[in-house]
């Protein structure tokens, strides 16, 4: 599938924001409602960590087709249905311009083609997707292929950021583009510290920490410096909560106000966890989240006491 034919299929992100959720009444509070998280579809992970090669294996990826086939089939039976289903980043094992990687997109937007047309797609970008040290190229690739890198939208009055966390990791190829989402995302903090939403959230890769603030600098959070400092520019804007993947495994833990969630991955599990789905319920007083297993989901749906607050 081409990236024009994929342009049909998915609400992209364009003009840093999502034509799916334009509408200024999104801005407006409505009432309860959910929204499905899944991360780390990364196909051909599976192959490559089951043989020990991560960095040049991945040649095969019929596990994760498979997987995230019944994640989509999963979303599609759910009543009432989410407000859209967002995709924390890892979306392919493959680096840019490496082996695979073309046929591994290609499939995925095949089996994402299947989502309910009702149930926008949000894409966030995650390492293998932009490369450790993204460039210039890189990031335009991925916006191609699955629009913005970085945007907002409205849904029911709740502000929703999407962050490109590969420049809060490292920027040093292309510092000009982390220093545009720095600026953008001030001005989308201004907007929720003025209490105009309410609630904020915020979707990115890589978690700002795993556990703790406090814990130390490792391969699945960002540095203690990076960290502090958005974490205390996002409590100080109000912001409920930080929706992550990357560790393919849940964790997380809370700063302040600030809930940093953790889910484990649709594809390859690094740890005990299954494979899985979060759902996310948001009311007007609070937003509360469940891991599902893929298995749980598709046969039981959303359990009866998180289907009662969406009818606060």
């Amino acid at each position: 599938m081409s990236a024009v034919e994929a342009a049909d299929v998915f609400h992209r992100a364009r003009g840093r924001t999502l034509d799916a959720f334009s509408s200024e009444k999104e801005r407006e509070w409505k009432g309860p409602f959910y929204f499905v998280q899944g991360a780390d579809t990364q196909f051909g992970l599976m192959k490559a960590w089951s043989t020990g090669n991560c960095d040049a294996g991945g040649d095969e990826w019929g596990q994760e087709i498979r997987l995230t086939e019944q994640a989509v089939k999963a979303i599609n039976k759910l009543n009432p249905r989410p407000k859209f289903f967002v995709l924390c980043g890892d979306l392919v094992h493959a680096m840019p311009g490496t082996p695979w990687r073309q046929e591994q997109t290609r499939d995925l937007q095949r089996v994402l083609k299947a989502v309910n047309q009702d149930i926008p797609l949000v894409m966030v970008s995650g390492n293998h997707d932009l490369g450790n040290a993204p460039t210039a190229e890189t990031v335009e690739e991925f916006c191609q292929t699955w629009g913005d890198d970085y945007f907002s939208f409205w849904v029911g009055g709740v502000l929703f950021l999407v962050l490109n966390s590969q420049f809060l990791y490292d920027a040093s190829r292309c510092p000009a583009l982390k220093q545009a989402q720095d600026h953008w995302l001030d001005q989308q903090l201004n907007i929720a510290e003025q209490k105009q939403c309410q609630h904020a959230i915020v979707f990115q890769h890589i978690p700002l920490f795993l556990q703790s603030i406090d814990e130390d600098d490792d391969y699945f959070n960002l540095t203690k410096t990076v960290r502090k400092e958005l974490a205390d520019k996002l409590t100080r804007a109000g912001i409920k909560a930080v929706f992550s993947g990357h560790y393919h495994r849940n964790a997380g833990g809370t700063y302040q106000n600030l809930d940093m969630v953790v889910s484990s991955a649709i594809g390859c599990q690094l740890g005990k966890d299954t494979h899985g789905l979060r759902v996310v319920a948001i009311t007007a007083e609070k937003i509360v989240h469940r891991y599902y297993s893929l298995d749980e989901l598709s046969q039981g749906g959303v359990e009866e006491d998180l289907k009662e607050m969406l009818k606060e």
